[in-house]
């Protein structure tokens, strides 16, 4: 675990309720060592810190959620009272907040194939997930993914990621942005939808990116899968993996499982631009 005794620049937490983690923990340093030789201005102060009570969590400026299971990092957060101000951290203060595989769900303001009152949301993400929409564990698989938004700024070619899916959601719908969008999502069977939460119209300014950005879509994903999975793949769903709004990013993949921080990497720069921008309204 990171110490804050050297009054560190940027904390970054890891939700660490259930799930993987550790491995994130792993690859954001990493990632600090990948950001400290290359980047020309004098290296920042990080802390990584894992996060399970309100206390942790306030003293963050970013925060992944891991891969795990979603519904029992909900069941674990509720019983820990930590929905509430996670909901406050992504959806009011909009905080940098990155969730994977489980904490995609977890940020997604719906989210389907789910009984109602077994799984809660965060929120934060104006998209529809589909839950498990790859099938079973035994369905698992891995992917290149060609990321545009780690080619470099010189205009060079990046290796594609390595993805790893394990029961893996989609972004199945991107959401508009409007008052009433979450009451139809209700609507729908086996629906969950996350509480509303108001933002500041202020810093909705400043930090912008009030629409989905899809960030990464799996292609010929069908080619992985065994017969009996594409027969239960819904014609209509997307094959979207990655989506950003403003601070909030997620994607159905588990980074962290790659050894690779390209994306951690990417991910600790728009922490910092950020931080920088909030910082600059104080």
């Amino acid at each position: 675990m990171g110490s804050i005794s050297e009054a560190p620049d940027v904390t970054v937490g890891v939700l660490a309720l259930q799930g993987a983690f550790s491995e994130h923990l792993q690859l954001l340093r990493q990632a600090e060592q990948v950001l400290a030789a290359t980047t020309p201005a004098p290296p920042r102060k990080w802390a990584f810190l894992e996060v399970r009570t309100e206390a942790e969590l306030a003293s963050c400026d970013a925060l992944v959620i891991p891969g795990g299971e979603s519904t029992a990092i909900s069941l674990v957060a509720e019983r820990s009272n930590m929905l509430d101000p996670l909901r406050d951290f992504v959806k009011q203060a909009r905080k940098p907040t990155w969730g994977t595989c489980a904490g995609l769900i977890l940020l997604a303001e719906s989210a389907n194939r789910t009984k109602k009152g077994g799984q809660e949301l965060i929120g934060g993400l104006d998209v529809r997930v589909n839950r498990n929409h790859f099938g079973r564990q035994t369905e698992s698989f891995q992917a290149n993914l060609d990321l545009d938004f780690l080619k470099k700024s010189d205009g060079g070619s990046e290796a594609p990621f390595r993805a790893i899916f394990i029961r893996a959601p989609v972004v199945e719908r991107l959401l508009p942005h409007m008052p009433g969008v979450q009451e139809g999502e209700a609507k729908t069977g086996e629906t969950v939808i996350a509480p509303s939460r108001s933002t500041d119209q202020s810093l909705i300014s400043t930090i912008g990116g009030a629409e989905v950005e899809v960030m990464a879509i799996l292609p010929g994903r069908t080619a992985t899968l065994s017969h009996e999975a594409k027969e239960k793949l819904d014609a209509e769903a997307g094959d979207i993996v990655a989506v950003r709004q403003a601070n909030v990013f997620g994607t159905s993949f588990h980074p962290e499982l790659t050894g690779d921080p390209r994306i951690h990497t990417w991910w600790l720069e728009q922490v910092i631009d950020a931080v920088e921008k909030r910082r600059a309204l104080a």
